[in-house]
C-alpha cells in the first residue's frame, strides 16, 4: 500500500500546506504550498470562515499540483493552555507475541478517566512499554508475553481550541484524521539520533509567538508561549522608517540580513514615500535594526528555558521563516551559545524552515500508525493507479525512469 499523508499547519502569518509519500522508507515530497492566512490571531482561530477561506486557496493549488482531490489531513491545534500529564495503563496480550492491537489496547486503559474536565485528548505519547517484568521496551511488537503495560505523556487541550480547529477543516470538506501540536511537528522535522537520547529545546519563531518546547528523549516535558515574533521587526522597521508595515516586511524579507557581519554598508535601496519624497535605506543601518530585535526575540527564548528547565539542555534547534534570512544562525550562536542551531531543510520542494510543522507533523502521524501496526493512506489507491497511469501515457514514461513528475521521486530500487 501507498503511504500518502496531507499535512496543513495553520498558522498566523500563512498556511503551509505539504503532500508527502513514504516511499523506501524516506518522505517525499509531492506538492506544498504556503498561502496568507486570515482569521488566526497569536496561533489561535478567531475566525472560522476567513481561516476556511485561506485554507481552501491553498487547497486548491495542491490540488492542481497533484490531481487530486484531498479530503483527509493531519491538522495543527494551538498549544494555549494545553496539559501534559503522565499516564500509565496495562492490557493482557491477546494472542502469543504483541501486535499493534495490544498497544492500542494498552495506551487506551492508560488515559481512562484521566482526561481533565472541558479538555479533551489530542495524543497519548509512548515513553516505555513494559512486558510482564521486563522494562524500558521502545517498541513492543512481535515480543512474547502475558501483559503489555506502558508508561506515556498524555497531551490534552481545551475544548474549545480543538473544535475550531475540526470546524474549519468541515468547513473545507476535508477530515481531520489527526491533530497535532505544533511543536511536536517542528521537533519529528528536526529530531536525529542525538535528540533521541539527550534533552533539548526547540525554539519556533512565527509571525506572532515564539513556542519554547522541552523535550526528553523525543517526548516533550514542557513548553511556553512568548507573545513576541517576527512581526516585531517588521514594527520596528515601520515606526523607524515612516513606512507601512507591508514595506517594512519586503524589506526585512528581501533586502535586510540576520547580522550586520553579513551587511554591505555601500548597498542602498531607494523608496518613494509620496510623489514628492523618497529615502534611501541602507543595508547595514536596516540589519542593526533587524539584529536587534532578533536578538532580543532569542534572549527571551533563552530565559524561557531556564524557566522551564533546571537541567542540562545539550541542544537548542531554531525554527520558523524567519531563520531562513542570511545570517541567522551566526546570531543563534552569539546568543544562545554554541549547542544552538538553526533547522536546516534540505527535503527538495520544501526547502524552506516554514515547512517544518506541516512536514513535521506528518512524520509524527506516520511514526504513530507504525507502532500502532496500521497500514493506511490519504489518498484512495485506485486514484492513485489510474492518476499515474494517465500521467504515464500521457507523457510516454516507461517503467524505469520517472513515473510521473508530479510525484517527484524515482521507481528504481
Amino acid at each position: 500500500m501507498r503511504k500518502i499523508y496531507t499535512g496543513i499547519d495553520i498558522g498566523s502569518d500563512s498556511i503551509k500546506i505539504v503532500v508527502s509519500e513514504v516511499f523506501n522508507k524516506k518522505f517525499h515530497v509531492l506538492a506544498s504550498t504556503s498561502v496568507k492566512s486570515h482569521g488566526v490571531r497569536r496561533g489561535l482561530i478567531v475566525d472560522k470562515e476567513k481561516v476556511s477561506d485561506s485554507i481552501k486557496n491553498a487547497l486548491k493549488e495542491i490540488e492542481s499540483t497533484i490531481g487530486l482531490k484531498v479530503q483527509e489531513a493531519v491538522v495543527t491545534i494551538p498549544s494555549n493552555d494545553r496539559k501534559l500529564s503522565v499516564v500509565s495503563g496495562t492490557t493482557k496480550i491477546i494472542g502469543d507475541e504483541v501486535i499493534g492491537e495490544d498497544i492500542v489496547n494498552c495506551l487506551s486503559d492508560s488515559i481512562i478517566d484521566k482526561v481533565p474536565e472541558d479538555y479533551e485528548l489530542i495524543t497519548t505519547i509512548p515513553i516505555t512499554f513494559k512486558i510482564d517484568d521486563i522494562d524500558n521496551i521502545i517498541d513492543p511488537k512481535g515480543k512474547k508475553g502475558d501483559y503489555l503495560s506502558v508508561k506515556a505523556v498524555m497531551v490534552t487541550a481545551p475544548k474549545k481550541s480543538l473544535f475550531d480547529v475540526l470546524e474549519v477543516c468541515s468547513l473545507c470538506d476535508i477530515e481531520a484524521k489527526d491533530v497535532i501540536f505544533k511543536t511536536i511537528g517542528d521537533y519529528y522535522e528536526a529530531r536525529g539520533k542525538d535528540t533521541e537520547k539527550e534533552i533539548g529545546a526547540i525554539v519556533d519563531i512565527g509571525d506572532e509567538t515564539i513556542s519554547v518546547s522541552i523535550f526528553n528523549k523525543g517526548i516533550i516535558i514542557k513548553d511556553d508561549i512568548i507573545n513576541l515574533g517576527s512581526k516585531n521587526i517588521d514594527k520596528d522597521i515601520s515606526y523607524i522608517y515612516g513606512i507601512d508595515l507591508a514595506t517594512a516586511r519586503d524589506l526585512k524579507e528581501n533586502f535586510s540580513v540576520s547580522s550586520r557581519k553579513y551587511a554591505d554598508s555601500n548597498d542602498n535601496i531607494e523608496l518613494t514615500l509620496n510623489k514628492e519624497e523618497t529615502i534611501k535605506i541602507n543595508q547595514y543601518e536596516l540589519s542593526e535594526i533587524v539584529e536587534a530585535r532578533i536578538s532580543e526575540l532569542l534572549k527571551l527564548a533563552k530565559k524561557s528555558i531556564n524557566n522551564l528547565t533546571n537541567r542540562k539542555i545539550s541542544y537548542i534547534i531554531v525554527t520558523g521563516g524567519i531563520t531562513e534570512l542570511t545570517g541567522f544562525g551566526y546570531v543563534v550562536e552569539n546568543v544562545l551559545g554554541i549547542n544552538a542551531s538553526t533547522l536546516n531543510i534540505t527535503t527538495l520542494g520544501i526547502r524552506n524552515n516554514k515547512y517544518s510543522t506541516a512536514m513535521g507533523i506528518i512524520k509524527y502521524f506516520h511514526e504513530k500508525l507504525k507502532l500502532r501496526d496500521i497500514n493506511y493512506s490519504m489518498f484512495d489507491e485506485d486514484k492513485l493507479d489510474s492518476l499515474m497511469d494517465n500521467k504515464k501515457n500521457l507523457l510516454n514514461i516507461n517503467n524505469d525512469t520517472i513515473v510521473s513528475k508530479i510525484f517527484g521521486y524515482f521507481t528504481g530500487n
